[in-house]
């Protein structure tokens, strides 16, 4: 019956607070097999709210029989369905319920770019015009992924989005005018010292509206500014493969250098996919104190309170970058017990602490 509660809350929070759904709105609910609880939850809400629910449920299976079996014109289809849907409707609510977080392993990563390229126009109108958001329901899988059992996940992840989104807006509304005024970053740290330039970059601060769980605030760095090396202390995940011990060294924005202690291939393989792909072009720092520990999941991890993360290749628009590339993969560095976050030669991030203080309401992040 917790659980039952707490998926209820959560989907007033993306209905209510994410989306902001209004009456005669078209709301979209897209998931899995296994979000149906919650999805039917928001299905509810949407309802209530006085909008139109329009439910997509697919099957995971199909995404890699569509890999298995696609011949490159298959694959290079944009699906015009898909695109009337994104022009029409007015919210996105996203649920992700995976029961294999790695049946898309063997596939090979240029069919999955060349599938990004062919459906990139969808996702531009989508960021452009759709309110949308991104969410997890807690499953076997990814209570898998975390070492933990699904009880002990569901109190992980619930944890995280129950928090108070309207004093994080406040606190990320102070890092914004911060960050805006800024024009160098360096990040040092366990075999780092990294330094871009943000200059003239938007920062969105993010507290709820497009992830859930949320609790970062991210901008675009200058595409020709990064200089230095990073060494990335968690795994990077992408297309189900898990690419750990990454070391990566930039000269004029570019990655000149290269390498991981596992799946090495794949991470050069992705840095090679266009020429956006070794460009950075996310900038972002977790400050959510729900999030303590990795959990192999980019919507969890990148917002754990202590830790900054950057993504080679796309860029957000609306943070004034400027890389395009079908790729955005974030990589998340950890200066929890080691590291500082400086702009303009001042600290701002120490040992887990964000601006000098933790938010009012939330504790100081550590491992």
């Amino acid at each position: 019956m917790g659980s039952e509660r707490q998926a209820r809350r959560l989907a007033e929070t993306l209905v209510r607070h994410s989306v902001k759904a209004k009456k005669g709105e078209i709301v979209r609910i897209s998931t899995g097999e296994l979000g149906r609880p919650l999805a039917l939850e928001v299905y509810r809400e949407v309802l209530r709210a006085g909008a139109h629910p329009l439910l997509s449920v697919g099957f995971e299976e199909a995404g890699a029989i569509f890999y298995e079996e696609a011949s490159a014109e298959q694959i290079a289809h944009m699906p015009p369905t898909k695109m009337n849907e994104a022009k029409t409707i007015d919210a996105d609510i996203i649920i992700l319920a995976p029961g294999n977080t790695r049946h898309l392993s063997h596939i090979p990563p240029r069919k999955m770019a060349d599938r990004r390229k062919a459906t990139k126009p969808i996702s531009e109108v989508l960021l452009r015009r759709v309110r949308w958001v991104l969410t997890n329901f807690p499953t076997e899988a990814l209570a898998q992924e975390t070492d933990r059992s699904l009880p002990e996940y569901e109190k992980l992840y619930y944890r995280a989005v129950e928090q108070d989104w309207a004093g994080m807006s406040r606190m990320f509304a102070r890092a914004k005018r911060v960050l805006e005024k800024a024009d160098r970053v360096r990040i040092v740290g366990k075999e780092t010292d990294l330094s871009f330039s943000i200059k003239g970059r938007t920062a969105i601060p993010c507290a709820g509206e497009y992830n859930m769980p949320d609790g970062e605030i991210f901008t675009a760095p200058v595409e020709t500014s990064t200089e230095g090396k990073i060494f990335f202390e968690f795994p990077a995940i992408a297309g189900g493969r898990e690419v750990a011990g990454i070391r990566l060294t930039f000269r004029k924005g570019r990655v000149v250098e290269a390498s991981a202690e596992k799946n090495e291939g794949y991470l050069k393989e992705m840095l090679a996919a266009d020429r956006g792909a070794s460009v950075l072009g996310e900038f972002g720092i977790g400050a959510n104190a729900g999030v303590t520990s990795f959990t192999r999941d980019i919507l969890l991890d990148e917002k754990m309170g202590g830790t900054i993360h950057l993504a080679v290749g796309r860029s957000y628009p609306e943070s004034g970058g400027r890389n395009d590339s079908a790729v955005h993969w974030d990589m998340i560095k950890d200066l929890r017990a080691q590291g500082d976050l400086f702009l303009d030669g001042k600290p701002v991030l120490r040992t887990g602490v964000l601006f000098g203080k933790p938010p009012k309401g939330m504790r100081k992040a550590r491992r």
